[in-house]
């Protein structure tokens, strides 16, 4: 079974469950070291990106997969969460347009849920 791949499919779900918007995985298996996976979702304000945030947290959490390292929960208009083969990010929907990570990391494979294996 893929951890990572579960993993994903975890956040994706989190971020889903707090009305995340245009939540994107990003296979980065190929391209990078760093992690398998980025999943990427904007709120609409920074209490929604904190629910987001917190969410995906507990849930993985739950599933026995700690966050290592939370970025920016505090300003909520990018939060990072890495999960060692998992990276999460919840953006404020200005903050996401700007830094634009689909675009930086357009070398890996944008996916839907149904294309993660576990």
């Amino acid at each position: 079974m893929n951890q990572s791949g579960i993993m994903a499919k975890i956040a994706y779900k989190a971020l889903s469950d707090k009305k995340g918007e245009d939540i994107t995985i990003i296979d980065i298996r190929d391209v990078s070291v760093m992690a398998d996976y980025f999943i990427i979702a904007s709120g609409s304000n920074p209490n929604q990106v904190q629910a987001m945030a917190d969410n995906a947290q507990e849930e993985l959490g739950k599933a026995g997969y700690p966050c290592r390292q939370v970025e920016g929960y505090s300003t909520a208009n990018w939060i990072l969460m890495d999960f060692g083969d998992i990276i999460v990010h919840a953006f404020d929907r200005e903050n996401r347009l700007f830094y634009d990570l689909e675009r930086i990391w357009r070398d890996g494979k944008t996916l839907t849920m149904e294309d993660i294996e576990d």
